[in-house]
């Protein structure tokens, strides 16, 4: 539990550091530009306060008191509008700042003993406004905290988890904060048009009201991620490790599905879609009625950035391969209580041009059927209702994209066209790791016979999901290394600008010759590559590909020409 909690502060505190949050940082200076020197740390508890007990406690309040919780995400929105109409115009601010102090003065006492001025009470007020619409990046952490708040099934363990996560969100706005009073008091005293400061503070207060209020928020905070896509896996690369999730399967009372890296496999029947409130773009809709189809099950929520950042590659999967053997349905699986609003869920349909079928999962009863703890989360169905493909978060469009081509030629309906899609390759693009080749380490292996030690008959797939191996031909495997028939094959889906294989040649030398794309290597061939063909020397690494600063995917095929080659790792740059 103690490593848990470790990972959870760590969590909360790289948030602070994820685009999705970042159009909230000027609320978070503006309410820093007035005030008193301890109006930072109100402001910082008023966010953990409202964070924590609104995650944890609004569906109790929903199932009890039967508010709206869209209800308190209005009132934040008000409150951060009426504190920039408070900064635009300095006399109602200072009549607003006083009235709140007095209402909390009671807290400001117990915290910090009894005093004037210190603004303590307005930075706990505008914080806990803040609080209601902070919508961090959802981590497995953050989701697994939402859902069980969501199913009534908080204990005493995931309030720990909660609070670590809120102190370790704490600490770097805090500092933010104390920064950005310090930085307006010392204005104050040299610069004349600090007032002037105060109120385009005020007017961008109200400005994010409003985006908030319209949910454009979340369209700046894509155009964000898009312009640093380095920080879309920010949280994962903290959150993501075997303790932690072994110690959320303990949290959550169950095991989730694996990710399966890309590669077909049977997972086993997949669950129905259970407790979904209300279908949107569609009638409801049943696995049953669905057999015979192919169908991609994504996990979704409108504020989660990493959600909104998949939605151009599942939009163009359903225009090209759907509706009549293909279908895509979009889960909503709120992380926050207004999520569960029909008529926000509507307009962020309409916002984001989603015409695919939606249903609404309030109560995370399809997502508990599926084990899920990921947004987002992606579930491929075969034609006859088997879980054959799980992939959780961002990335890997193309190994998708692969998997729906092969199991719709499996169900009898080849995919015609093909689908346009994003994020495959690009500055920060998903290059493949190292491969290697012998039994001893070989992965992402997809020839349709199981590597085998010793000599055997491989044949290649119908499809090679990005990163993925494949033999064909006549090939001898051993721990570390294998050995191609004459007029054998190797082929390769890589993402990458180089690559790199360490091969073994025969006493006397031999030869291999290369294909790019299904053609001969030419201007792309590395500095070992001669008119489409290697001439092996010695045992090292030979660059069998230089694609000159320009990255992407390609399919690279290598025939041996000579026997007792022995081949060993890929490597790429």
């Amino acid at each position: 539990m103690l490593y848990l909690l470790f990972f959870s502060f760590l969590a909360g505190f790289a948030t602070i550091l994820a685009p999705c949050i970042w159009p909230l940082l000027p609320l978070v200076l503006s309410v820093s530009s007035t005030g008193g020197k301890r109006k930072p740390f109100g402001m910082t508890l008023g966010v953990m306060t409202s964070f924590t007990f609104f995650t944890l406690f609004v569906s109790y309040l929903e199932r009890f008191l039967h508010i709206n919780a869209n209800v308190f995400r209005l009132v934040a929105v008000l409150i951060i509008g009426l504190l920039g109409i408070s900064l635009l115009f300095p006399s109602l601010g200072a009549r607003f700042e006083s009235w709140v102090n007095r209402v909390l003065q009671p807290l400001q006492n117990k915290l910090q003993g009894k005093g004037e001025g210190t603004g303590f009470g307005a930075g706990y007020g505008a914080g806990f406004s803040i609080g209601l619409v902070w919508a961090p990046c959802a981590g497995p952490i953050l989701a697994t905290i939402a859902t069980l708040a969501a199913t009534q099934s908080v204990n005493f363990q995931v309030v720990l988890v909660t609070l670590a996560y809120a102190v370790g969100l704490g600490i770097p706005l805090f500092l933010i904060a104390l920064g950005g009073s310090v930085f307006f008091a010392r204005m104050r005293r040299v610069n004349k048009y600090t007032g002037r400061i105060q109120q385009a503070f005020g007017v961008l207060m109200i400005a994010v009201a409003l985006l908030i209020y319209t949910n454009y928020d979340k369209t700046i905070q894509l155009k964000i991620l898009q312009a640093f896509p380095s920080y879309g896996n920010l949280l994962g690369g903290v959150e993501n490790n075997k303790i932690v999730s072994e110690q959320l399967d303990h949290l959550r009372g169950g095991k989730a599905l694996e990710d399966t890296k890309g590669r077909l496999s049977d997972l086993g029947p997949a669950p129905g879609f259970t407790g979904i409130t209300n279908w949107l773009n569609s009638k409801p809709l049943t696995l049953a009625d669905l057999r015979g189809k192919v169908v991609l099950v994504d996990f979704w929520t409108y504020s989660c950035i990493n959600c909104l950042r998949t939605l151009p590659n599942t939009k163009s999967w359903w225009k090209e391969y759907g509706p009549d053997h293909f279908v895509l349905i979009g889960v909503h699986a709120p992380e926050f209580a207004f999520e569960k609003d029909t008529a926000n869920v509507e307009k962020a349909l309409e916002q984001f041009g989603i015409t695919y079928p939606v249903a609404q999962d309030n109560d995370f009863s399809t997502w508990n059927a599926y084990h899920n703890e990921y947004w987002p989360a992606e579930y491929l169905i075969d034609a006859k209702g088997h879980i054959r493909l799980a992939h959780f978060g961002e990335g890997h469009y193309d190994e998708m994209d692969a998997a729906i081509r092969q199991l719709l030629a499996e169900a009898g309906y080849p995919a015609q066209g093909e689908a346009s899609l994003v994020g495959t390759s690009s500055d920060d693009y998903d290059q493949t790791p190292e491969s290697y080749l012998g039994l001893d380490r070989l992965e992402r292996f997809s020839s349709p016979q199981d590597p085998v030690e010793g000599t055997q008959t491989y044949a290649l797939p119908k499809t090679l999901p990005n990163h993925h191996i494949a033999y064909e031909g006549a090939w001898t495997l051993t721990g570390e290394s294998a050995k191609p028939g004459v007029g054998s094959a190797l082929e390769i889906q890589f993402t990458a600008d180089k690559v790199f294989l360490v091969i073994g040649p025969p006493p006397r030398g031999g030869r291999l010759s290369l294909y790019l794309d299904g053609k001969p290597v030419a201007s792309a061939g590395g500095s070992d590559v001669k008119d489409g063909k290697i001439t092996l020397d010695s045992h090292r690494l030979y660059n069998l590909v230089d694609l000159q600063g320009k990255p992407g995917p390609h399919r690279l095929r290598i025939v041996f020409d000579d026997p007792d080659i022995a081949v060993y790792a890929f490597t790429f740059g």
